[in-house]
C-alpha cells in the first residue's frame, strides 16, 4: 500500500523518506485521509541504553512513534508549542519531545542515526511553523544537499543540517601564523622589502619632474621663449634614470621575494605533509584523500602566490599611498583633500565586503574538496567502477559536485563583480572632480598647469594603487581560507602521542603482556577488561565472529590507537613510554590486502629498509617463496609495479608484502587474514612462506580458515571485546565451546560448497 498523496504539495518528497515494509504498514494505517509522511529516523536504544530498535516518524498533522522494544505506537498531534529538545554527550543523543506543560517524551540513539534526526528536527520546526504563521516557507526542491539528500533552504549553497557542527570561520590574522615558516627567510625578506622601497620611491620621481618640464620648458615656448637643449637634456635623463632604476630594483625585488615564497611553501607543504604522517589512524578515518590532497598542493601553492606577488605588493600599495599623499599635500593641500575623497567610501566597501569574501573561498575549497574527493575515489577503484558498469553513475556524481562548485563560485562571483568594477567607477569619478577642481585653481591662478600635469600624474598612480589594494582583499581572503584549511592540520593533536619523556628500546625479545585493557570506538565498547600473556617465540591464534575485536587487538599492540583503560608491556616496557617509530621497527606486518606503492619489486620488498643490499632483498623474496615468479617478469626485480600492485595476482602481492616483513627481521609478527582472499593453490603456496616467516618470532595471526591455525602454539578465542577460550586446537576442540562452535559451523559450510561445486 502505497503513502497517500496529500492534496497541498509536502515540505519533503514523499520518495526522499523510507520506511522498512512493516513499519510503513504500521504508519499508513495511523494516517489521516490525504496525510504524508515527511522524515523518519529509527531510535536503537532503549531507556538502559541497550541497543534495540525503534522509530519516530513526523506526518503533516502529527507525531508517531514507536518505543525500542514495543510494539505499539503512540501519536501526538502537531499544535504551536510543541517542540522538539536535541542534545548529545558522550556519543549518545538525546531527543524530547516538550509543550509548556512540560516533557512528553524522549528517545535515545547513538550518532550514527543523528543526520536523519537532525532532518527531522528541521521538518517538524517548518511544520510547527506552518501552524504558527499559516504559511510554509518557501522551498526550491530541485536544490537538494549532496549528502544527507535533505532540500536546501532558498538562496542557500550549504546544508543546513550537515554543516550544523561547530565552525570557526577564517580569519585574515591566520596569515600571520605564516612567519613561523618565513622567519628562516628573514634576511631575503628583508632586502625585497628595502627594493621594494627603492623602486616605489624611483616610480615618484617622473611626475615631479613634470612640473619643471612643462612650467620651464613647453609653456614658456609655447609663449616664443627658446628651449635650452641641456635644460631638456637634464630633465629627459632624469628621467630615464628614475625608470632605470626603477625596473632594475623591481626586478631584484621580484626575484628575491619569488625564491623566498616558493622556499616558504616548500617548508608549508612538508612541515604539513610531516605532521599528517605523525597523526593516528582515528585521523585518516573521518577525512577524505581528496580533500587532504588539495589542502597540501593547491592551498600551500595559493599561499606561495600570494607571498611572491600580493603580499608585499599591498604593502608597495600602502607605500605609494602614503607617499603619494605627502607629496600632493606638499604640492597644494586643497586639491590633495580633493583627490582623497572617494577613500572613506572605498574603505566601507572593503570593510563590508571582507568577510563575505573570506566564509566564501573557504566555502570554495571546501567545495572543490568534494570535486577531488570523487577523483580520489573512482580512479584509484576503476576496476570496481567497470566491473558493475557504474561509468554513468561516477559521471553524474562528478557532474553534481562540479554543479555545485560552479553554484558556489557563482554566487560569491556576483560580489566580487559589483565590488570592483565599483571601486574603478569610484576613483574614476575623483579623477573627475580632481580635472574639474584642478582647471579652476589654474583659471584662478591658484596653480600653474606644470603643477596640475604632476599632479595629475600622481593621482592615476595614486588611484591605480587604491584600485590594485581593493581587488588584493580578493587574494588576501583566498590565502586566509587556503591557510585555515592547512593549519586545521597542524593544529590536530594525535590522539597516539609520543612519550614526554621516552624510554629507550633495548633488543625486542617479544613477550607481550596485555593487562586489563579496554578500548572505545566512541560510544561503542570494542574491547573490555582483556587481560593475556603472550611468552617469547610463541605463535597466537586469533579467531572469533566478525565484529569480535581481533583486528582492533592487533591494532592496540601495533599501537595505531592507545588503549582506554589499562597497559599493553612489551618485555615489561608499557609501550605508551616509548617512542612510535622506534617500537614499530620492531613489529612486522602482513595484511589481508596487500599495499605495493608505485615503483619496481625491489623498492617495494625493501620498503621498511631502504638500505638493503640485492642480496639481502633476494634472500628475503627467497624465504617468502616469490623468488620464482619474480624471474619470470620481464625485468626481474626492476620490473614496475602498477599502483596498489596492479599487474601481480592477489598471492604474488601477497608473497611481496611477506617478504618485505621478512627483510626487516622483525621480533613481533603480525597476520590479519593473510591468506583469507587466495585460492587454495595460492594459499598453500603463501602457507610455505608464513612457515619461514614466524620462525623465532612472537606471532600473532587472525585467520579466516581455522585450519591454517592448527601450528599455533594456543588459540585465543574472542566474542564481543573479551576473551571466551585459550588453547590449543586439540583442547578447544575437546572442550565443545565456541571454538568447537566455529569449526564445526565452518566445516558444514565447506561440505555445502563442495557439495554444490560437485552437483555443478
Amino acid at each position: 500500500m502505497s503513502t497517500p498523496v496529500s492534496v497541498t504539495e509536502p515540505v519533503v518528497k514523499p520518495d526522499q523518506v523510507f520506511l522498512p515494509p512493516a513499519v510503513h504498514r504500521e504508519v499508513v494505517a495511523l494516517l489521516s485521509e490525504g496525510e504524508n509522511v515527511l522524515a523518519s529516523f529509527e531510535v536503537d536504544l532503549d531507556a538502559q541504553l541497550r541497543f534495540a530498535q525503534g522509530r519516530v516518524v513526523l506526518c503533516e498533522h502529527q507525531l508517531l512513534a514507536r518505543a525500542p522494544g514495543e510494539a505499539r505506537w503512540q501519536a501526538w498531534p502537531l499544535y504551536p508549542t510543541l517542540r522538539l529538545q536535541h542534545f548529545d554527550h558522550a556519543g549518545v543523543a538525546t531527543l524530547e519531545l516538550i509543550d509548556d506543560q512540560g516533557r512528553l517524551a524522549a528517545w535515545r540513539y547513538t550518532l550514527a542515526q543523528n543526520l536523519v534526526a537532525l532532518r527531522l528536527i528541521d521538518q517538524f520546526e517548518e511544520r510547527i511553523e506552518i501552524l504558527r504563521s499559516g504559511h510554509a516557507p518557501a522551498h526550491n526542491s530541485d536544490e537538494i544537499c549532496l549528502t544527507c539528500k535533505a532540500p536546501l533552504p532558498p538562496g542557500e549553497d550549504e546544508c543546513p543540517i550537515c554543516t550544523r557542527e561547530l565552525y570557526t570561520p577564517p580569519s585574515t590574522w591566520t596569515l600571520f601564523r605564516l612567519w613561523r615558516f618565513a622567519k628562516p627567510y628573514q634576511g631575503q625578506l628583508l632586502a625585497g622589502f628595502l627594493l621594494m622601497m627603492g623602486a616605489t620611491a624611483a616610480t615618484l620621481v617622473s611626475p615631479y619632474l613634470y612640473m619643471p618640464l612643462m612650467d620651464e620648458v613647453l609653456i614658456p615656448f609655447q609663449n616664443g621663449q627658446h628651449i635650452e637643449p641641456a635644460k631638456v637634456a637634464l630633465y629627459l635623463g632624469a628621467l630615464l634614470g628614475a625608470a632605470i632604476v626603477s625596473w632594475g630594483l623591481g626586478w631584484a625585488k621580484t626575484y628575491i621575494l619569488a625564491l623566498a615564497s616558493e622556499r616558504i611553501s616548500a617548508d608549508l607543504r612538508t612541515t604539513t605533509y610531516e605532521h599528517l604522517l605523525q597523526l593516528s589512524l582515528e585521523y585518516f578515518g573521518g577525512k577524505r584523500t581528496g580533500d587532504l590532497m588539495a589542502r597540501i598542493g593547491s592551498e600551500s601553492d595559493r599561499i606561495s602566490v600570494f607571498l611572491s606577488l600580493h603580499a608585499l605588493d599591498f604593502i608597495t600599495d600602502v607605500l605609494m599611498i602614503t607617499m603619494t599623499a605627502v607629496i600632493l599635500f606638499s604640492i597644494n593641500p586643497w586639491l590633495a583633500l580633493v583627490t582623497l575623497l572617494p577613500l572613506p567610501v572605498i574603505a566601507w566597501m572593503i570593510h563590508m565586503v571582507r568577510d563575505r569574501l573570506r566564509t566564501g573561498f573557504e566555502k570554495i575549497d571546501r567545495v572543490w574538496g568534494e570535486v577531488t574527493n570523487v577523483l580520489a575515489d573512482t580512479i584509484p577503484g576503476i576496476r570496481v567502477v567497470k566491473a558493475f558498469a557504474q561509468e554513468r553513475r561516477e559521471a553524474t556524481r562528478f557532474r553534481e559536485a562540479n554543479r555545485h562548485n560552479l553554484a558556489v563560485n557563482d554566487k560569491l562571483n556576483r560580489t566580487w563583480s559589483l565590488f570592483s568594477p565599483t571601486v574603478t567607477l569610484l576613483t574614476e569619478i575623483g579623477l573627475l572632480v580632481v580635472w574639474a577642481f584642478g582647471v579652476w585653481q589654474v583659471s584662478r591662478g591658484d596653480i600653474t598647469v606644470g603643477v596640475l600635469t604632476a599632479f595629475l600624474a600622481y593621482i592615476g598612480r595614486f588611484y591605480a594603487r587604491l584600485d590594485s589594494m581593493s581587488r588584493i582583499v580578493s587574494v588576501t581572503q583566498k590565502a586566509a581560507a587556503g591557510a585555515k584549511r592547512i593549519f586545521d592540520i597542524l593544529d590536530h593533536v594525535s590522539s597516539v602521542p609520543e612519550p614526554v619523556k621516552p624510554v629507550p628500546m633495548p633488543r625486542v625479545e617479544g613477550n607481550i603482556q596485555l593487562r586489563d585493557i579496554g578500548f572505545r570506538y566512541g560510544n561503542r565498547s570494542v574491547i573490555r577488561g582483556l587481560s593475556l600473556d603472550i611468552r617469547p617465540g610463541e605463535m597466537i591464534g586469533l579467531v572469533g565472529h566478525s565484529g569480535s575485536g581481533k583486528s582492533t587487538l592487533v591494532n592496540l599492540i601495533c599501537r595505531f590507537y592507545d588503549v582506554s583503560e589499562g597497559a599493553i608491556f612489551v618485555d615489561g616496557v608499557d609501550i605508551r613510554s616509548v617512542p612510535v617509530a622506534d617500537f614499530r621497527r620492531n613489529i612486522g606486518l602482513v595484511l589481508q590486502e596487500p599495499f605495493l606503492f608505485f615503483g619496481t619489486i625491489a623498492e617495494n620488498i625493501a620498503y621498511g629498509k631502504p638500505d638493503a643490499s640485492r642480496e639481502e632483498i633476494i634472500a628475503a623474496a627467497r624465504a617468502a617463496h616469490a623468488h620464482e615468479f619474480i624471474l619470470r617478469l620481464p625485468q626481474g626485480y626492476d620490473s614496475i609495479v602498477g599502483e596498489r600492485g596492479q599487474g601481480l595476482s592477489g598471492g604474488e602481492r601477497q608473497r611481496v608484502s611477506i617478504a618485505r616483513a621478512l627483510l626487516i627481521d622483525p621480533r613481533i609478527l603480525i597476520m590479519d587474514e593473510a591468506t583469507s582472499a587466495v585460492d587454495t593453490e595460492t594459499e598453500k603456496e603463501i602457507q610455505r612462506a608464513l612457515d619461514n616467516l614466524v620462525q623465532g618470532r612472537t606471532t600473532i595471526a587472525i585467520a579466516h580458515r581455522l585450519s591454517t591455525l592448527r601450528k599455533a602454539d594456543r588459540l585465543v578465542v574472542m566474542d564481543r571485546g573479551v576473551i571466551v577460550e585459550v588453547g590449543n586446537h586439540d583442547e578447544l576442540m575437546a572442550a565443545e565451546g565456541a571454538y568447537w562452535r566455529l569449526y564445526q559451523a565452518q566445516l558444514r559450510n565447506a561440505d555445502t560448497a563442495q557439495l554444490l561445486e560437485e552437483q555443478g
